[in-house]
């Protein structure tokens, strides 16, 4: 059997992605058969897409991908919901009908199809059963952006009353990193461009900052931790920025500053903690109970149909997005 899917042709601009029937995959033993009916374009997409990372790890995606065009992975979208149609023998925790979400894992992809297979327990990546309080589309948007700030944030070591700033907090990441901020009991600010800031206010955040009328490293105003997702503003000035014993949460860092981040965290008391999530199952079922429990939701900007998705990217490039760009499947 056939099914639709955007097939990742080359590296390059968006016009690479093209619709294409493709067969329908069947699941293995220890695999989930889920019918996709929504999936996101990220940051990271777009990324990978274009096949644009520091030169080492770029080297190791390619080597993993293939050098002159992608051939291990051919269909892109790192999360998803949708509901299982089939399961394999071995599988105990799902079953046919369950609507779940789920995080296929950096090297995973593949949900931008009518039809993708997931272990049960992957080793990257995370899977659970959809919040009962969402749609589709608000639960494709969780597992990435949610599972990366539940990360890096709890390296941070939150504690009630501190104060936190996050940097780029409009995006994918942000707002989950507003809310999770909050829910430990923090004071948030949140800085991002103009149009964003009443999003970010509405997601509960204490204070805002418009980068584009402040710099909130010359402002002297110092954080107990500082959450900076784009990693675009001046290192110095975040070190300068964060009180004594304070952290510097990088998601993505690139080399430069993994270096620094190093070198600051052996020769002061300030920590610079970098790193992707580490996707589980587990820390996925922690934020479905917190958005059950009406602490978190997601923020959605457009939905696109499957078929638009090259334009859904062009759109995300532009870097003007506020939350989340959905791809209805279904």
């Amino acid at each position: 059997m056939k099914m639709k899917a955007i097939v990742w042709t080359k590296f390059g601009p968006p016009d690479v992605l093209q619709l294409q029937e493709v067969d329908k995959p069947q699941p293995k033993d220890n695999e989930l058969l889920i019918k996709v009916h929504a999936t996101t374009v990220t940051v990271g997409d777009c990324e990978m897409r274009r096949l644009e990372y520091p030169l080492l790890m770029g080297l190791l995606v390619r080597t993993y991908i293939g050098f002159s065009k992608p051939k291990r992975i051919t269909i892109l979208g790192m999360e998803l919901a949708g509901e299982v149609e089939e399961v394999g023998k071995d599988v105990t925790r799902f079953k046919a009908g369950d609507q779940v979400f789920a995080a296929t894992g950096f090297i995973g992809t593949g949900a931008c199809a009518e039809y993708i297979c997931l272990p049960e327990k992957p080793e990257d990546g995370a899977i659970a059963l959809k919040p009962t309080n969402m749609s589709f589309d608000e639960a494709a948007a969780v597992p990435v952006g949610g599972l990366e700030a539940l990360s890096l944030l709890r390296k941070g070591n939150i504690q009630p009353g501190q104060e936190v700033l996050i940097n780029g907090a409009g995006g994918t990441i942000g707002p989950f990193a507003i809310q999770l901020a909050k829910y430990y009991g923090a004071e948030v600010t949140a800085v991002d461009s103009t149009k964003k800031l009443d999003t970010l206010r509405s997601l509960g955040s204490d204070h805002v900052i418009d980068y584009t009328q402040t710099d909130f490293t010359k402002s002297g105003k110092k954080y107990d931790v500082i959450f900076d997702v784009v990693g675009k503003s001046s290192y110095s000035g975040c070190i300068k920025s964060l009180k004594e014993n304070g952290y510097y949460l990088l998601t993505y860092p690139k080399s430069g500053r993994s270096i620094r981040g190093r070198w600051t965290s052996r020769t002061s008391n300030k920590k610079v903690i970098g790193g992707t999530a580490t996707d589980s199952s587990e820390d996925l079922n922690f934020l479905r109970d917190l958005v059950e429990a009406g602490k978190i939701e997601s923020v959605i900007d457009r939905r696109y149909p499957l078929e638009q998705t090259a334009e859904a990217h062009r759109y995300v490039e532009a870097g003007e997005k506020i939350g989340n760009v959905i791809i209805t499947v279904v």
